[in-house]
C-alpha cells in the first residue's frame, strides 16, 4: 500500500492506481475532492511520535509513506520575510517587522518539528519513506537538516511536468529503483513560477511526471514491467 501524505490533488494517488497498486491520501484539505481521508496529520504525527494511538498504527515496513510536505515556511521567499524586504513590508516598523518574525520563527519551528518526527516516526517503525520537497541551496532543510536529499531534479519539465521547479526527494529506509524509462517523455505546455500566482496551482505535479517518477524511482523494475 502507498500512503500518499499531505496530497489534496490525488496525482500520485490515481498514477499508482492506474499501475495496479494501491494507494490513499490523507489530507487536512478536499479541494480536488480526492482526498480519501480527511485528517489533521501534524496532529497525527505528533501523537505517534509520542507512541499514541494514530494513523501510523496501520502503516507497517511492508507498506511506503510519500509525503509531500508543505513547503511554505522552508522555501527561499521566507528569508526576505525574516529581513522584512518584501514590497509590502516596505512600510513597516520595526516593531511590526520583529513581531512577524516571532510568529514566522514560530511557525517555521513547528513544521521544522513535524517533519524531523514524521522522519523518526518512519525510522523507528521502519517504515519506507519517501518525502518531497522544492529544492536550492539555501532552502532551510538543505542547510539545517541532518540528512541529506537521495535526488535532486533540477529540471521537472524532462520528466513530463509543467514547471521546471528544483525539487527534493529523500529516500529513507529505502532506495531508488533508477529504472531505465524508454519512451519519449510528455512535453506538456510549460508554466513559470512567477507568472502563477495559485499557490496551490504551483504546487501541483502533472500526472505524466508522477507516473514517469513512480516507475523510475519507486517500483520495482520487474514489477512496473508486468503491470
Amino acid at each position: 500500500m502507498f500512503y500518499c501524505l499531505f496530497e489534496q490533488s490525488g496525482t500520485f494517488k490515481n498514477e499508482f492506481k492506474k499501475l495496479g497498486y494501491k494507494a490513499i491520501d490523507y489530507d487536512i484539505e478536499n479541494k480536488f475532492n480526492e482526498t480519501d481521508v480527511i485528517i489533521d496529520l501534524f496532529k497525527e504525527i505528533s501523537k505517534a511520535y509520542k507512541n499514541e494511538k494514530s494513523i501510523f498504527n496501520n502503516i507497517t515496513k511492508i507498506d511506503t509513506i510519500i509525503a509531500f510536505f508543505p513547503c511554505i515556511r522552508f522555501e527561499d521567499q521566507i528569508q526576505m520575510a525574516f529581513r522584512g524586504t518584501q514590497y509590502q513590508m516596505k512600510s513597516w516598523s520595526y516593531e511590526q517587522k520583529l513581531e512577524y518574525d516571532l510568529k514566522l520563527h514560530k511557525e517555521l519551528s513547528e513544521y521544522y518539528e513535524i517533519i524531523t518526527k514524521l522522519t523518526i516516526i518512519c525510522l523507528r517503525k521502519k517504515i519506507p519513506l519517501i518525502i518531497e520537497n522544492p529544492y536550492s541551496t539555501t532552502h532551510y532543510l538543505t542547510k539545517y537538516w541532518s540528512i541529506p536529499a537521495t535526488i535532486i531534479d533540477k529540471d521537472r519539465t524532462l520528466r513530463g511536468d509543467f514547471y521546471k521547479k528544483p525539487t527534493q526527494y529523500w529516500f529513507i529506509n529505502c532506495k531508488p529503483k533508477c529504472n531505465m524509462i524508454f519512451e519519449a517523455y510528455v512535453v506538456n505546455d510549460r508554466k513559470t513560477i512567477e507568472n502563477t500566482h495559485n499557490k496551490i496551482e504551483r504546487s501541483i505535479i502533472s500526472k505524466d511526471y508522477a507516473n514517469r517518477f513512480i516507475r523510475e524511482f519507486i517500483l520495482d523494475k520487474i514489477e512496473s514491467e508486468e503491470k
